[in-house]
């Protein structure tokens, strides 16, 4: 790549250093100062804590209790008068068992329970990550200061920054 594809974004028209230096500045230094505003603090905890509480019952709540309806419902060929007799006949040997016998069998269960919930939880995760209102305060804000200082973005309107990746004109 040749210094004047790297000055290019990838509209073709120049980013000059100073620019995107400016930017990112300001972004910084807006960043800073609403970390300290108490209502958008106190937003982001209340967010913060109701996307936890959401991605754990989401991942201890549906996927497991799918899984322990939705397979059997499948194994049984979508019968569910197999399936009922088949969890009769399992719940009559549980409770038929020796008291250590069923301690196992509900360590286990407990077991695979927290184990599906927790690999959903973790993949839940990656795949929707918290959004931060600072964050999203930060965007519009640096949206109106690209307006008003004119800088032109890499055709997405939202960052000033070229992307290395891409070669100018794609």
């Amino acid at each position: 790549m040749t210094q004047e594809s790297a000055k290019n974004d990838t509209t073709g028209n120049p980013v000059d250093a100073p620019q995107v230096a400016a930017w990112w500045a300001e972004r910084r230094n807006y960043l800073e100062k609403i970390r300290q505003v108490p209502e958008v603090r106190q937003r982001y905890r209340k967010e913060l804590f109701f996307y936890l509480i959401r991605r754990a019952l989401w991942s201890y709540g549906f996927f497991p209790v799918m899984m322990a309806f939705w397979l059997p419902l499948v194994l049984a060929s979508f019968n569910p008068v197999v399936m009922a007799q088949d969890m009769i006949s399992l719940l009559q040997g549980f409770i038929a068992g020796n008291p250590e016998q069923q301690a196992n069998t509900i360590s286990s269960l407990t077991l695979a329970w927290l184990s599906i919930g927790t690999f959903f939880l973790v993949f839940d995760f990656v795949i929707s990550p918290f959004r931060s209102p600072y964050e999203y305060e930060a965007d519009v804000y640096m949206k109106s200061w690209e307006q008003i200082h004119n800088i032109t973005g890499s055709g997405t309107g939202s960052d000033p920054v070229p992307d290395p990746i891409r070669a100018p004109g794609q």
